[in-house]
């Protein structure tokens, strides 16, 4: 294949669009922030775990608190209104009776305030597990309600940004021979479609090509098409290439 090295260099217009259409792609469908916005789910989500079993917790001492509470006050109204009874006895076996339960009723309530004391701290460990528990959530939910408005302004941004390219890649391409442009489209499925080559070096695969393979492209026409034997990208000769 021939082309004028006006339109061979082109390609190299056309290969960089390439290049910064691919990176804009990437950012497009995978931003930075993804893999860190999908740890943050598997965080958030044990956290969630977490905070449910300690609230359950929590609320199962509170309930208990509440009911040791409730004996509480039951007893302090047994004790008033035996109190109430025994000061208004007469017979000295009912006030024996009542003086017995009232001294049983005050142990009672003895024991039911040290449990309650005792669930009470209970509580206020539970409280505190799951405000610490609470404040790890926030924090998550924080990062990641940042990083998740960050990946979409740059997800818009490379949309914007992917779109401009491929509309200055038609035009460009457009001043191409159809020929030539087909060429590098079906070389570039696997290499970089069309690279400089510079002192005897191909662009498109870093390798410093042998002097044989060197020697025939320096015979070659300066319109003819040349590749890189390596890569199989289309090769375009400038004054830099040291032919």
């Amino acid at each position: 294949m021939n082309a004028s090295p006006e339109h061979q260099r082109t390609l190299l217009d056309i290969a960089d669009l390439d290049r910064r259409i691919d990176r804009t792609e990437r950012a497009r469908t995978k931003p930075t922030q993804a893999a860190r916005i999908s740890e943050l789910v598997a965080i958030r989500q044990e956290q969630l775990r977490e905070l449910t079993a300690l609230t359950g917790t929590r609320d199962d001492v509170r309930t208990e608190l509440a009911r040791i509470e409730s004996d509480v006050a039951l007893v302090e109204k047994r004790r008033e209104r035996d109190a109430d009874r025994l000061a208004a006895a007469t017979n000295p076996k009912e006030a024996q009776a009542l003086e017995h339960e009232i001294a049983s009723l005050a142990r009672r309530q003895s024991d039911l305030e040290d449990a309650q004391l005792d669930v009470m701290g209970r509580v206020e460990d539970a409280d505190a597990a799951v405000a610490a528990q609470q404040a790890l959530l926030d924090t998550t939910t924080t990062e990641g309600t940042a990083l998740t408005t960050q990946a979409k302004a740059d997800v818009a941004a490379a949309t914007e940004l992917g779109a401009q390219l491929v509309r200055d890649r038609e035009a460009v391409a457009a001043t191409v021979p159809a020929p030539l442009l087909g060429e590098y489209t079906r070389r570039a499925v696997n290499s970089s479609g069309a690279a400089l080559l510079t002192r005897g070096t191909c662009e498109g695969c870093r390798i410093v090509l042998p002097s044989t393979d060197l020697n025939e492209i320096r015979r070659a026409a300066e319109d003819a098409v040349v590749s890189c034997p390596e890569c199989g990208c289309i090769l375009v000769r400038t004054e830099e290439s040291g032919l």
